[in-house]
């Protein structure tokens, strides 16, 4: 049973938990403005001197989300906590592809995760060695068929995807994410490697979080809930999210059950 922390708030259960992994965007912002509840709670987190990780699936290295965040008006000590999907994958891509030729599926904003091999980069993605995707083009950001067309003689090359989430919501806008492009490409049969939530690595490499008592909190079943359950960490979803409408109208047992997810806990927004 999720037990809703509306009334009580966090502060209900926080010493229950030594770390906290909080999802950015749909808990912190909307890629719009900071959600400013949710900013008293990670303060108040730091207060009780207890840690926490703003865990994201930004396609893109730690210190460019940090100057997004920025420019949000959020304050330095929140910012130090950023870990993101695309500095976990940059590390990958460092170590075993750093000399081999690739083809970019992304906006050309996605350009600072791979500045450092640059030149190895092709236009052409028949001359390509693996795949990574950061998103969807901006002309082609709404066609998931078209990707079915780039992709149909190319299965036998990996695809490296640095944002597994399918959907986000920038204000009142819904747009895809580079999630939903690599699961074209594997129903097609091609082979993916994630770097972000749900899997487990991205929790690994951000902070030692060996032997301790912790809480994930975030809006996606699919990332969020399903990567913590993976680890045995508790949860929390944040209702007026990804899922909102979902939840409006089945009730969040019935919705967690069907993404196969276990929530311990439910807010409609993140508050102390």
């Amino acid at each position: 049973m999720t037990k809703n922390l509306d009334k009580e708030g966090l502060s209900s259960i926080v010493d229950n938990y030594q770390l906290f992994y909080v999802d950015l965007w749909g808990v912190v912002h909307n890629g719009v403005f900071l959600h400013k509840e949710a900013i008293k709670v990670l303060k108040e987190i730091t207060k009780k001197n207890k840690d926490y990780i703003l865990l994201t699936n930004a396609p893109r290295p730690n210190n460019i989300v940090k100057s997004f965040l920025e420019k949000l008006g959020m304050e330095k000590e929140i910012r130090d906590h950023v870990f993101t999907s695309g500095d976990a994958a940059l590390s990958y891509l460092k170590k075993n592809l750093f000399n081999k030729t690739f083809f970019h599926v992304g906006p050309p904003r996605d350009f600072d995760l791979f500045e450092d091999f640059k030149k190895m980069e092709t236009n052409d993605i028949k001359d390509c060695e693996y795949i990574l995707c950061t998103g969807l083009f901006d002309d082609h950001d709404r066609d998931l068929n078209f990707y079915k067309n780039l992709f149909e003689k190319n299965l036998s090359k990996k695809m490296i995807c640095t944002n597994p989430d399918l959907i986000v919501d920038r204000g009142n806008k819904r747009e895809l994410c580079a999630g939903s492009v690599a699961m074209v490409f594997e129903k097609m049969g091609g082979k993916v490697v994630y770097f972000g939530k749900p899997y487990p690595e991205v929790y690994n490499q951000s902070i030692d979080n060996k032997n301790k008592k912790i809480l994930s909190i975030g809006d996606n079943l699919n990332t969020d809930i399903k990567g913590a359950n993976l680890l045995n960490f508790d949860t929390l979803i944040i209702t007026n999210g990804i899922h909102k409408n979902e939840i409006k109208e089945k009730g969040i047992e019935q919705i967690s059950k069907s993404y196969e997810t276990i929530c311990n806990y439910m807010q409609s927004e993140l508050k102390w």
